[in-house]
C-alpha cells in the first residue's frame, strides 16, 4: 500500500501571500481611480451626445485649459488628502501668490522676476506655517487652514487697498520680464498656435507625483501618515515632516497657480480664490482620495478635474442655464463617492 504524499504547500507553512500572483483584472479593481475613469468616461459620451460643438478641436482645446487650471492644485491637494490632512486656505493662497508677486515688481520697480521669486519664498512660507502649526498644536487641519483662509482673505484685500488703493493690483504688463514670464506661466506660441503652459504643468506635476507615490520612499511616508499616523510613527515614518513637506508642496503649487493668474491678465482682483479650495478637494475627491487619508492616487486627481473641465464647458456648449453648474457638480461628486466606494469594496473582496 503506498501512501500519499501532502502538499508541498502543507510542509513548508502557507505561502506568503505576497508571492501569489494577482490578476491584471484584481490589479484594476484595485487601482483608486477606476471610479473616476469610468465616471469621466460616461460624462464625455453624454455631452458628445448633447452639445453638438463639444467635439470640436477647440472645444476640447478649451476643456483641457480648464481642467488644467484646476488639476494643477487638485494634485497637491490629493497627496495632501492621501496623508490624512485638508487645506482650506489653497484657493487664496493661489490670488495671494499673484498679489505678492505684482505688488512687489510693482513697488520696487524690479523685474518680474525678481517679484515672482520673492511671491515663491513667501507663499512656501506660509505652507510652512500651516504644517507648523498642525504638528504642533495638534488641532484639525479643518482648524487650522480655515483659520489661515480668513487671515489671507483679510490680508489680500486689505494690503491690496492700502498700497493700490482699489481691490485691484496696478498693470505690470509694461516691465521687464513680463513677456518671459508669461512664456513660462501663460502661454507661448508654437507655429502660430498659442499653447497654455498650465496643461504642460498639469502633466508634469501628475507625472512627478504619481512616481512620488508609487516609487519613493516619501511616497509610503504620505499613505502610513494618512492610513494610521499612530502606527506610521511607532515604525521610524517621519509623520511631522512629512505632513509639514505636503503643505509646502500645496504651496508650491499655489504659487504656479498664482503666477498663472497673474501673467495671464497682468492685473489681480484679490478677492479671486474664495471657495476654489472646494473645487480642488472636490476634483481628489471624485478622482478615487478618502476623506479619511491613506487611499487615493495624483493620477486619479486629474481625471477628477478633467471631469470638472468637462463640465464646466460641457453646460456652457449645450447651452444650458451655467446656474445648474454647481447642481451637477454636487451630484457628480455624490456619484463619485459612491462609485469609488463600491470599487473599493469589489477590489478588496477579490484579494
Amino acid at each position: 500500500m503506498t501512501a500519499t504524499a501532502p502538499p508541498a504547500h502543507d510542509k513548508a507553512g502557507p505561502i506568503d501571500e505576497r508571492l501569489l500572483r494577482t490578476s491584471p483584472l484584481k490589479k484594476l479593481l484595485g487601482r483608486p481611480e477606476l471610479g473616476s475613469v469610468v465616471g469621466a468616461a460616461a460624462v464625455f459620451v453624454f455631452f458628445s451626445l448633447v452639445a453638438d460643438s463639444f467635439l470640436r478641436t477647440s472645444s476640447l482645446s478649451t476643456v483641457l485649459y480648464a481642467a488644467s487650471t484646476i488639476g494643477i492644485m487638485a494634485v497637491p491637494v490629493a497627496l495632501l488628502m492621501i496623508g490624512g490632512e485638508f487645506d482650506l486656505s489653497a484657493g487664496v493662497l493661489v490670488t495671494s501668490s499673484a498679489l505678492v508677486s505684482s505688488m512687489f515688481s510693482y513697488q520696487m520697480t524690479a523685474n518680474v522676476w525678481v517679484g515672482a521669486l520673492v511671491s515663491l519664498l513667501v507663499t512656501l512660507a506660509i505652507g510652512a506655517f500651516n504644517g507648523i502649526m498642525l504638528v504642533r498644536t495638534k488641532l484639525p487641519s479643518f482648524i487650522i487652514t480655515l483659520g489661515t483662509f480668513l487671515m489671507l482673505t483679510g490680508m489680500n484685500l486689505g494690503f491690496t487697498k492700502l498700497i493700490s488703493g482699489t481691490v485691484s493690483t496696478k498693470t505690470i504688463a509694461d516691465m521687464e520680464g513680463f513677456s518671459s514670464a508669461k512664456k513660462v506661466f501663460a502661454t507661448f506660441t508654437v507655429g502660430g498656435v498659442d499653447i497654455k503652459t498650465t496643461i504642460l504643468w498639469w502633466i508634469a506635476l501628475v507625472a512627478v507625483a504619481t512616481w512620488i507615490l508609487l516609487r519613493t520612499r516619501f511616497g509610503n511616508w504620505i499613505f502610513a501618515a494618512g492610513g494610521a499616523d499612530g502606527a506610521a510613527r511607532a515604525v521610524g515614518v517621519p509623520v511631522a515632516r512629512t505632513k509639514i513637506v505636503l503643505y509646502m508642496g500645496v504651496a508650491f503649487c499655489a504659487w504656479i497657480s498664482g503666477q498663472h493668474l497673474l501673467f495671464s491678465f497682468d492685473v489681480v482682483q484679490s478677492g479671486e480664490g474664495v471657495g476654489n479650495e472646494l473645487i480642488y478637494i472636490i476634483a481628489a475627491v471624485i478622482g478615487g482620495c478618502l476623506i479619511t487619508g491613506g487611499y487615493g492616487s495624483a493620477i486619479g486627481s486629474a481625471v477628477g478635474a478633467f471631469i470638472f473641465g468637462m463640465t464646466s464647458k460641457g453646460i456652457v456648449y449645450a447651452e444650458w442655464n451655467p446656474d445648474w453648474f454647481k447642481f451637477f457638480l454636487g451630484a457628480m461628486l455624490l456619484l463619485a463617492t459612491l462609485l469609488n466606494a463600491w470599487v473599493r469594496k469589489r477590489a478588496e473582496a477579490t484579494r
